[in-house]
């Protein structure tokens, strides 16, 4: 099975299964990792987001206009930052590194 690492704001690491198929916002939530996913992955808001370590973001598929408009919403936005619910594992992906941020911007919240 592969493996992904989460990264919390506090600089420790979290090493975890990452089933292929489901997405990094969906591997979050089936480990308690503290990543929001207010919209449950629908690309309707940011606080999925993700920093990816740099030596990974090269092996990703590249964003969509949708993904990068609802990144342009997310708190402290990176040259490597996607949304988690758009980042799908697959075997290619397994190791992946993926840094949490301090916190997030959530519009749908009144």
């Amino acid at each position: 099975m592969p493996k992904m690492t989460f990264v919390s704001p506090d600089g420790k690491r979290h090493e975890v299964e990452a089933p292929e198929g489901l997405s990094v916002l969906e591997i979050a939530h089936r480990n308690d990792m503290d990543l929001e996913g207010a919209c449950e992955g629908s690309l309707a808001c940011s606080t999925c987001h993700v920093v990816v370590d740099p030596d990974w973001i090269d092996r990703l598929k590249d964003p969509t206009e949708d993904e990068e408009d609802m990144l342009d919403l997310a708190f402290g936005l990176t040259k490597t930052s996607r949304l988690g619910c758009q980042i799908l594992m697959t075997g290619d992906l397994d190791g992946l590194v993926v840094h949490l941020p301090e916190g997030s911007r959530n519009v749908l919240k009144d």
